[in-house]
């Protein structure tokens, strides 16, 4: 027979290494070497699986493993009298089985433990002036609460829940597949460890019932669409007894019919008059403080964009108020009478007369056209 490989080299650590050490290089080469992930080689796999599992069995056990630093293979050998080996005899050994390789078969629920309610979420509209200001919002709300006739164990009132006759209270279940084991949600009680014999006439042995609850959201000023608030332990009540999970509220800001925002700012189009944008003027615009006064100087150009510091929207997560940005637009004048056309035409003539350029970007943009067929035929 050959030799067995050291187990300190089998799972690559020193002599001296603490349990700590010996404990993560296992968890490490045994998600490596796992047949299930070699499914190029598995044989392979397999054989260097049990020489890892068999090392750390060895070595995480303290009396095992000052037998085999004394006397090597012989320390731990039946057969020359050392101490019973195979792989179910480290003590703790299966808790880090099922940890290592819990993921991987669903064995993620907590032994003998019963499951934290659902977290539910719920859409929120607010109009653009509750979301910059803040408000206060009542929502109503479907969801599982605690059963108030058996206080959430599931049994009928005078009566207690037994002990799983199928997991004996452990709330798992263990499974041998092959050469090792895999650790399963018992199905009886699905983890709770408990049965109901006699259950609860309210609730069907559930623990839990369904409601509409009315609650009080307070939304802090600033938020903006796709923020979530979390009221704790509004959601679903756990089962029998577990806590609660949470409630999310979805912030969506619905449209507004004048301001647009981009984060801490607002936007607004402001239509200008033919008149004040030749002459200058004052406008009256409004904020959702109130209303301004915007100075529009003379000869303004259409998409001129005029800032007001400070009256925008202040983030929810701090920092400077945003600003109010209005971007003008010059109206055409429409439905014009025979003796306005006439002024129209006067003011036209006059403005092509003279030499001077009183529409620069008519000018520049003429330019640009000539130059571009000049290229083209030349």
């Amino acid at each position: 027979m050959a030799e067995k490989e050291d187990f300190y080299k089998v799972l690559g650590v020193e002599r001296n290494a603490s349990d700590a050490e010996i404990k993560k290089k296992y968890r490490s080469l045994a998600m490596k070497f796992h047949p299930d992930r070699n499914a190029d080689n598995p044989e392979a796999a397999e054989i260097k699986f049990k020489q890892i599992k068999e090392a750390y069995e060895i070595l995480s056990d303290p009396k095992k493993r000052a037998a085999y630093d004394q006397f090597g293979h012989a320390g731990i050998d039946p057969s020359m009298g050392g101490r019973p080996g195979g792989f179910g005899g480290a003590e703790g050994f299966s808790d880090i089985f099922g940890d290592v390789f819990g993921d991987i078969f669903g064995a993620g629920r907590q032994r003998g433990g019963v499951q934290r309610g659902s977290d539910l979420r719920y859409n929120l509209e607010l109009s653009l002036e509750e979301a910059v200001a803040g408000t206060e919002a009542k929502i109503r709300v479907p969801v599982l609460v605690t059963c108030d006739e058996c206080s959430g164990s599931g049994a009928k009132k005078g009566s207690n829940p037994i002990i799983c006759t199928t997991c004996h209270g452990h709330g798992q279940v263990r499974m041998q597949q092959g050469f090792f084991s895999v650790q399963q949600t018992c199905p009886t009680c699905r983890g709770s460890g408990k049965q109901i014999k006699d259950p609860c006439g309210k609730c069907g042995g559930q623990g839990r019932v369904q409601e509409t609850k009315t609650l009080s959201a307070k939304i802090p000023a600033g938020v903006d669409t796709g923020d979530r608030i979390r009221l704790a332990g509004e959601g679903e009540a756990g089962e029998r007894g577990a806590p609660a999970g949470d409630l999310y509220v979805e912030i969506r800001v619905k449209d507004h019919q004048i301001f647009t925002r981009d984060g801490a700012n607002l936007y607004c189009e402001v239509p200008i008059s033919f008149t004040v944008a030749c002459l200058g003027g004052e406008l009256e615009v409004p904020t959702l403080d109130g209303k301004v006064v915007l100075k529009i100087p003379a000869e303004t150009q259409t998409g001129k964009l005029f800032r007001l510091r400070g009256k925008g929207v202040k983030p929810v997560r701090g920092g400077l108020v945003g600003d109010l940005l209005c971007k003008v637009h010059i109206e055409t004048p429409v439905h014009l009478t025979k003796e306005q056309k006439v002024l129209i035409e006067k003011l036209g003539q006059s403005l092509t007369g003279g030499g001077k350029h009183h529409s620069p970007q008519e000018h520049s943009w003429t330019d640009g056209v000539k130059n571009f067929f000049d290229k083209l035929t030349g």
